[in-house]
């Protein structure tokens, strides 16, 4: 659990690091707002699936190390024996085993989840909150911050949640020597056995956790980001 909390850090910072900078960049030199500093809602859902893929991207080895580790503790519980003894030997052994490509195993299904986490993030908390400023009472203050996160953490958990069903179903497959899944050919094929074998509703296992872990870190995320851009003497995200 140390050596998982110790990667998860990293795979975030990436993640993030790229997710945000692809955005903004898409939103203010791509794109453009307009003149009243409205963003059009189909230039934010390209913007913000846009930048969870490249954001993804770029973070899969980290986030292909933390799903694969976070397994070790249910192998211990299971009398199996571990297959890592940290997140050197992780990186090494997949490298071993899969080569570089080895590091982007299941990279399909995880873009595909980040773009759809994405969308629902950074385009809800983006609409709804200069919807609330152009056209309620509220300011752009720490109010219009919580409630956009607020929404933002929910939608992205219902758009987010089959694909991470499917992205840890593919990530934690058995591979062969040449790397490839020997249970699912690919995610569309992951996701039609899921929902052939156990039900469209197999898709939202563990949607309640996930809305749980999503909707705090959402609220923390955008509010602690905010304030750094105040502080920063940037202007508003």
């Amino acid at each position: 659990m140390y050596l998982y909390l110790m990667k998860m850090p990293a795979a975030y910072q990436v993640y993030s690091g790229g997710r945000m900078v692809t955005y903004e960049h898409l939103r203010e030199v791509v794109f453009g707002k307009s003149e009243d500093e409205h963003y059009p809602l189909w230039k934010s859902v390209i913007g913000g699936m846009m930048a969870g893929v490249i954001g993804q991207f770029l973070a899969n080895p980290t986030d292909l190390v933390k799903v694969q580790m976070q397994m070790e503790g249910k192998r211990k519980l299971e009398g199996k024996p571990l297959r890592f003894r940290g997140v050197h030997h992780a990186f090494a052994k997949i490298l071993a085993e899969g080569g570089i490509r080895g590091l982007w195993a299941g990279w399909v299904p995880n873009i595909q989840r980040a773009a759809l986490v994405n969308m629902g993030d950074l385009t809800t908390y983006d609409t709804v909150k200069h919807y609330l400023v152009l056209n309620t009472p509220l300011e752009d203050n720490i109010m219009t911050h919580g409630l956009s996160s607020l929404c933002s953490g929910l939608v992205a958990s219902i758009l987010g949640t089959p694909a991470d069903v499917i992205k840890s179903r593919i990530m934690n497959q058995p591979r062969d020597k040449q790397g490839r899944g020997l249970l699912y050919k690919s995610s569309t094929d992951c996701l039609i056995q899921a929902v052939q074998g156990e039900g469209f509703m197999s898709l939202y296992k563990g949607f309640l956790p996930s809305w749980l872990r999503m909707t705090p870190w959402s609220m923390v995320f955008w509010l602690t980001y905010e304030k750094i851009r105040e502080m920063s003497g940037v202007s508003p995200f």
